[in-house]
């Protein structure tokens, strides 16, 4: 029997599935940014939904909350709040349309040139290494920015590495399935030992109705906000060109070419958008999901249409979402300290993979001065035209990498081979 006439059960089972494989990571990259975990799952579902209408359902992957855009969101949130937010994530996923754009008219190789290992990969480093201190102050108990100690230090380490060592040994030692939910186990094991020294607060979830409509959020366009936002896209773009080429050679099937790299970027970008007039975080498409893709070895488009139903139908209840809102603060942390750590070394290992040579001088000024920049949180400029973080340093390593002589553009094996 083809993928395709699966029985209609068998497919919403493994919609179910692959919905709880991305749900650690959906809910808590809204939880971080003080987002409505109800609103994120809305618009994992809307926008997996609306990639499936651009791509002609021919790609079988889940869009959900982007952890690279966890940074400017929180800098941009309190300085415009979060409608401002909402219209810079609308904008970024007009970075992703004009990328597809692109491509369609030059060809994938047009991004190789624009954005090369030695640009995407400092970014990439500082987005997981600037968020550090975040994870940290929360696995200690404290405000994501160390403002106020909402939890006692001993009592919040005593939740917050179970929760972390969970995750990690899980991530380890996991067999089959069990291996993809870290995040969920994590979750779990905190939430436990939460309870146990009477620091989880019940009195929201029993007060939210148990039907809801989600705390949706219309943007406002504010240029300063659309200035921290759009620069970061230039990282998850890349992630998703990863992305793309990895469930092909999952499927074996040539997603580059058919529907087309243009398609899957136009779609990513009509999902994020569309995330970002409901108020919901950007999506990318998921890493987690598609290893579940590989492990159950079901590649039919259609389970990811259930999985966004599924997304969908959680959104409205609202005992749901109160449940997840009472995560204690170092549960995440514990996590987090696991999980930002692990955005930089993706940025590492694709330097190591392009083995782009830093004993060169062109390509060690561009990642030292992004690094420092992203990092250190350099700002330029005044008012509501300032940039600084982490999106300073994307513009400022693709302007070191037009400007400096000597750049030959790259190109990447794997997605030539594609072509």
């Amino acid at each position: 029997m083809s993928h395709t006439d699966e029985p209609l059960g068998q497919q919403v089972l493994a919609g179910a599935q692959m919905l709880f494989v991305a749900f650690g990571a959906l809910v808590l990259m809204p939880l971080i940014t003080g987002m409505d975990p109800n609103v994120a799952l809305f618009t994992a579902g809307l926008g997996t939904l609306l990639f499936q209408v651009v791509t002609r359902r021919q790609v079988p992957v889940f869009l959900a909350s982007s952890f690279a855009f966890i940074a400017p969101i929180i800098a941009a949130k309190g300085e415009f709040g979060l409608p401002a937010v909402m219209g810079g994530v609308v904008a970024a996923g007009f970075v992703y349309i004009l990328l597809s754009f692109a491509v369609r008219l030059k060809g994938p190789g047009f991004i190789d040139r624009l954005l090369p290992p030695v640009v995407i990969a400092p970014v990439i480093i500082s987005i997981g290494l600037a968020l550090s201190p975040v994870a940290v102050n929360m696995a200690m108990g404290k405000a994501g920015d160390g403002s106020a100690q909402l939890i006692p230090y001993q009592t919040a380490m005593l939740i917050s590495m179970p929760a972390l060592v969970t995750t990690l040994l899980v991530a380890v030692l996991g067999k089959g399935l069990f291996r993809l939910v870290p995040i969920l186990a994590g979750v779990a094991v905190g939430y436990g030992l939460s309870f146990a020294f009477g620091v989880v607060d019940t009195s929201g979830i029993a007060a939210a109705p148990w039907l809801a409509i989600p705390n949706f959020v219309a943007p406002e366009f504010h240029i300063g906000a659309i200035l921290f936002m759009v620069p970061v896209a230039l990282a998850p773009a890349i992630e998703h060109i990863g992305g793309v080429v990895a469930i092909g050679s999952v499927t074996g099937n040539n997603y580059v070419k058919n529907p087309g790299l243009h398609r899957t970027l136009l779609g990513d970008g009509v999902a994020t958008s569309a995330a970002g007039l409901f108020g919901g975080p950007p999506n990318t498409t998921y890493a987690e999901v598609t290893g579940a893709v590989m492990l159950t070895k079901n590649y039919n488009p259609k389970i990811m249409t259930w999985a966004a139903v599924f997304a969908i139908t959680l959104a409205f209840i609202g005992k749901f979402g109160a449940g997840l809102l009472s995560i204690p603060i170092p549960v995440m942390g514990g996590i987090l300290c696991l999980l930002f750590g692990s955005i930089a070394v993706v940025g590492l290992s694709t330097l190591i993979r392009h083995q782009v040579d830093l004993s060169e001088a062109r390509n060690l000024i561009i990642v030292s001065v992004t690094l420092v920049f992203g990092i250190g949180g350099m700002a330029i400029g005044h008012g509501e035209f300032t940039l600084s973080g982490i999106s300073l340093c994307a513009i400022v390593a693709l302007l070191l990498n037009l400007l400096l002589p000597g750049g030959q553009g790259w190109r990447n094996k794997q997605l030539n081979d594609e072509l």
